[in-house]
């Protein structure tokens, strides 16, 4: 686990770029806030209420008079520390302070060796005020700066090399376009300016192509260094009859996990104005509302009904109730919308998640109550779409507000897929294997010898099937809606007040 402070030059950073970093800034905020922490088994319960802990930080160099003029050279460039990290995280004002971030900070001449602009000083950041205090020595400190630029840079590797007698680790992040790597078009002063660092133990320089999948995918290395590292990676050892080569049986391996589950809405709760932390027992006894982490008996002044829950420990405040959703216990009956096909060839199992469900035609079951002709029919079409997709090697992707692990309807999207067999049931999948100990018997499946899909059935599957988009299954493009819906949420909040 570390801490993050980020470190943005917004001389070298255009607008449109800016805006998506800002998007991935307030992507990791929510990612962390909603993160579901590792079982402590020697903390309590009054110090796990208390909130995250704040590993994030965010500041940004300007110059103050590139609002006026971009090409306003004289002006000296200032750093600006928009959130410091205090004692536990507050997702509400890293939002704000990352909406703050001034747009008008581009300098584009810098590019192209216009005279110097002056450098900037990063002896308030590097310091006993700012990141050399913040946090437990425990915690490892690492500076993500993105694209910075240094006209001296003896006095950037001075700071630099204190930095690394406090243990602080420097990532430099050069997001450049797809061009620069093809032809390595680089500017003389950032080969210049790599070359005076590169021989530094703690600094470290990375370049992207700042397309938005790899900013993605930044957003998710970054989320995994603020996290508890403190479980041992899972080791495996497959063991293998024969030998695989000469009188070797085995491979050693790692196990990481492919994916990660996230809350499924933002439950409303009723929170403690002191300290910000829900009561984990809604009631309207008042007499036995108490704070979680001093145990005193709070008022009804004290207590706020317009709280929501972001993930096990951030609450935000809200004018109204209406922002929060209760997770509602699905009935008999859950609805999934065919929204794609996609080649089971090219499924990646890694985004494969949970068990799996079989799936039979309703008019197997006895107890649906169906005439003959619509069960004949349903029957048909099920077997008919059944094996039309195994054919075509084919799966259907499916989207759902219910959560069918936990069997109840949030408000973010649940996607699934639906695999075929060639004459028999259908699996829905949500999976790691089974064994034997873990598999349910399959339902009882009589298909009747009589139930032949016809030509016309066939043919009419065929042709809806080929109006449904054929897709490689691509995570990033199924968003469930936790980004938006959590951007919305903070926004009210900040409002509120």
């Amino acid at each position: 686990m570390a801490l993050l402070c980020f470190l943005l030059d917004l001389r070298n950073i255009p607008p449109p770029l800016l805006h998506r970093l800002k998007q991935c800034l307030l992507h990791l905020a929510n990612l962390y806030a909603a993160a579901t922490p590792p079982p402590q088994p020697h903390a309590s319960s009054s110090a796990d209420a208390g909130g995250l802990p704040d590993r994030l930080a965010l500041s940004y160099v300007h110059s103050p008079s590139s609002k006026s003029s971009s090409s306003s050279s004289s002006s000296w460039p200032e750093l600006k520390i928009g959130y410091r990290p205090g004692e536990k995280f507050n997702l509400r004002d890293f939002h704000h302070a990352v909406n703050n971030i001034p747009l008008y900070g581009f300098l584009p001449d810098q590019h192209v060796g216009s005279p110097s602009s002056g450098d900037v000083s990063l002896a308030n950041l590097f310091s006993n005020r700012a990141i050399y205090s913040w946090a437990t020595d425990d915690i490892s400190k690492k500076v993500i700066a993105i694209c910075m630029s240094a006209q001296n840079p003896e006095a950037l590797r001075r700071s630099l090399m204190d930095a690394a007698e406090q243990c602080v680790a420097v990532d430099f992040i050069m997001l450049e376009p797809e061009a620069a790597f093809m032809y390595g078009d680089i500017p003389a002063n950032a080969n210049s300016f790599v070359n005076r660092i590169c021989d530094l133990e703690n600094c470290v320089v990375r370049r992207y192509n700042p397309e938005p999948q790899v900013l993605r995918g930044l957003v998710k290395r970054w989320l995994e260094d603020l996290k508890d590292d403190k479980e041992e990676i899972l080791q495996a050892v497959f063991l293998f009859r024969y030998p695989i080569i000469d009188s070797v049986k085995h491979i050693c391996c790692n196990l990481y996990a492919s994916a990660n589950h996230i809350t499924d809405g933002f439950p409303s709760c009723q929170a403690c104005k002191c300290h910000g932390c829900p009561i984990d027992h809604v009631t309207t006894n008042k007499v036995k509302w108490m704070c979680p982490i001093t145990s005193r008996q709070l008022a009804s002044s004290d207590v706020t009904d317009t709280a929501v829950r972001i993930g096990e420990q951030t609450v935000l405040f809200l004018p109204t109730s209406e922002g929060g959703s209760n997770l509602q216990r699905v009935s008999t009956s859950i609805s999934f919308d065919v929204i794609e096909r996609t080649q089971l060839a090219s499924m990646n199992e890694g985004v494969i998640m949970g068990r799996s469900f079989v799936v039979i035609p309703s008019s197997n079951d006895v107890e649906v109550a169906l005439t003959d002709e619509c069960s004949d029919q349903n029957t048909q079409i099920f077997y008919g779409l059944c094996e039309t997709l195994f054919k075509l090697d084919q799966g259907l992707v499916c989207s759902s507000s219910c959560n069918i692990e936990t069997m109840k309807i949030g408000t973010l999207q649940c996607y699934y897929l639906l695999i075929p067999s060639e004459k028999g049931p259908m699996l829905l999948r949500v999976q790691r294997l089974a064994g034997s100990e873990e598999i349910l018997p399959l339902p009882d499946m009589n298909r009747d010898c009589k139930s032949k899909v016809t030509m016309k059935i066939r043919n009419s599957v065929e042709t809806s099937l080929s109006k449904i988009a054929l897709k490689d299954y691509n995570p990033v493009q199924h968003e469930r809606g936790f980004h938006s819906k959590l951007n919305r949420l903070v926004k009210d909040s900040l409002q509120f007040g």
